[in-house]
């Protein structure tokens, strides 16, 4: 295998596809390098068809699942027999925690694409203007209208069903078309427009084709099996397997190598530049060294920020790009698990088709201006939920057979209706993650340790949104409110970022407005760590839109001879 290109991508999730997409459509020769296995689109989806019957324990957690990903398994996200093969094996890939730390990992290519929730929002001219205006942290060095055309071009490609509301606290996009709320959502809809004028209800912004097609391999129209997590066989919902890479590799320009641990990037002294990257074969643990011009780091946050902590030199000996002392810093998250639900009498005559994978949505209305301003906390959140007929296969088993057993089949049981607030974390300095050198994995490198919470901040704005929560619902007529504020813990939004974050000062952050590490030209970071900020909004597209508009610059640099 020849070990020159003219650009290396570390990892194959939402961002790594899509520089491999972008650069290799832009005719560089690229490497892409992914530390798991193979998954092909879709034949290796090996559970995307089966029914809860089909396995062993009915699709549950089962003992030998908590055994292997004890971690894991206590979030109740990697929890069934179908999707366990596609998250890691904890013993096997340990990390430790001075404070609790939820952190969700698939080692394959496609990463968290596969495994994403698909709700894609902007982030917001509030969100790029936040940290400056209110002295938090660093300020982002662009703003909102910087990323605009890039969202336009990201959101077009990968397909997000949606409707445009023209807020400026939820940016308006290049949408299909929404799917449809039922009876029960749209009562909380009629109820938010006539008693607020500052909320409304709408579908969650979604990454699954709601209409015609989408490049890729065989991309069509969602089916509404609701099971995206198993890896969808259409192509329904975005995903670099079933897209960027695709893209990449019909361009004859990509050479995709699995297995392989990226453990450095090289550096020469003289020339100021990366020289390229060393390796380790996850399976055979034979080490390799490739080559090339610019090196784009899309290995997720904690993985990019371990490569880039790992990376020491002479120039660098807190890691390449550390002269601000801030990397592993300023590790943030989405707070939730803080809302309310409630029962709906009436539409006993409705139900529902389909099975929809994604919820209703009320954009952030705090902190936004005018009356919207708090006195308690700054920044805000926005509520994900949804209404259902309640599940009645509960009580069939006491039922059992007989009359009695066919009327519990055709009667659902009450209408159900839960919100969720996800609430932004501010970027704290003191939370952070670190390397332990003393305890290091099968391949001899350092575990990763976390040491972050959420404040008080975060805090007096999750009272806010269980109390709002419970508001809206009772003025929407529903009986039985109760509201929650469950544990949390950083990691549990699956969100990690910020721990490489742009700024405009090299001496406060890592990166440039172009994700260009300050001190080495040729090497950019695009995915979830160059966060300087979270927002309250799930953060994909943003990252997405950040390495398109990343290559754009990379490829000009590298033709003007700049890098």
């Amino acid at each position: 295998m020849n070990s020159d290109f003219d650009a290396i991508v570390i990892g194959t999730g939402v961002s790594g596809g899509w520089a491999a997409k972008e650069l290799c459509e832009n005719g560089l020769k690229t490497l892409v390098l992914e530390r798991g296995r193979m998954i092909n689109h879709p034949s290796d989806y090996t559970t995307a068809n089966m029914d809860k019957w089909d396995f062993p324990s009915g699709d549950k957690i089962t003992n030998e699942i908590r055994k292997k990903q004890p971690k894991q398994s206590r979030t109740g996200y990697v929890n069934t027999e179908s999707t366990k093969h596609l998250f890691v094996d904890d013993i096997k890939h340990p990390y430790n925690e001075d404070k609790p730390f939820d952190w969700i990992r698939g080692y394959h290519v496609g990463g968290r694409s596969l495994l994403w929730g698909r709700q894609s929002h902007r982030l917001t001219k509030f969100d790029f203007e936040g940290n400056v205006k209110e002295g938090i942290a660093v300020d982002w060095p662009i703003r909102y209208n910087d990323l605009a055309p890039w969202y336009d071009y990201v959101e077009d490609y990968i397909g997000v069903s949606g409707e445009n509301l023209g807020l400026p606290q939820y940016p308006s996009g290049k949408l299909l078309k929404p799917m449809e709320m039922n009876c029960v959502e749209e009562v909380l809809k009629d109820t938010l427009s006539k008693k607020y004028n500052d909320r409304v209800l709408t579908l969650g912004r979604v990454a699954n084709i709601t209409e015609g097609t989408k490049p890729g391999r065989g991309r069509v129209t969602c089916q509404y099996r609701k099971l995206c997590r198993r890896g969808c066989p259409f192509g329904a919902y975005f995903s670099s397997n079933s897209s960027t890479l695709p893209a990449a590799e019909d361009s004859g320009n990509m050479t995709l190598r699995t297995n392989s641990v990226v453990y450095e990037i090289m550096y020469d002294e003289n020339k100021k530049r990366a020289t390229g990257v060393k390796i380790i074969d996850s399976e055979t643990k034979q080490t390799y060294e490739y080559r090339a011009k610019v090196i784009f780091v899309c290995a997720s946050t904690v993985g990019s920020t371990s490569i880039l902590m790992q990376s020491k030199s002479n120039r660098f000996p807190n890691g390449m790009g550390n002269d601000s002392g801030e990397l592993g810093h300023n590790l943030m998250d989405h707070h939730f698990k803080a809302g309310a639900s409630g029962k709906f009498d009436g539409f006993k005559d409705k139900y529902y088709t389909g099975r929809r994978p994604t919820g209703v949505y009320i954009p952030k209305f705090r902190n936004i201006g005018g009356n919207t301003n708090q006195n308690d906390f700054i920044r805000g959140y926005g509520y994900q939920g949804g209404a259902s007929r309640s599940d009645w296969t509960q009580s069939i088993a006491e039922l059992s057979y007989g009359k009695d057993l066919k009327e519990a089949i055709l009667s659902p049981g009450d209408w159900k209706m839960g919100l969720t607030g996800f609430g932004e974390i501010l970027p704290y300095h003191d939370n952070r993650m670190y390397l332990n050198y003393e305890k290091k994995d099968k391949w001899g490198l350092p575990t990763v340790t976390f040491d972050a919470k959420i404040r008080e901040n975060e805090l007096k704005m999750r009272k806010d949104m269980k109390n709002q929560a419970i508001e809206m619902l009772e003025k929407a007529g529903f009986k039985n409110v109760v509201g929650k504020d469950e544990k949390y813990s950083l990691g549990l939004g699956i969100h990690e970022m910020g721990t490489a974050r742009m700024g405009r000062d090299p001496k406060t952050s890592v990166l440039n407005k172009y994700n260009q590490i300050h001190s080495v030209k040729n090497v950019f970071v695009t995915d979830g760590s160059a966060m300087t900020s979270s927002g309250n909004v799930n953060p994909s597209l943003t990252y997405m839109a950040l390495t398109a508009r990343a290559v754009k610059h990379a490829v000009s640099e590298l033709n003007k001879n700049n890098i």
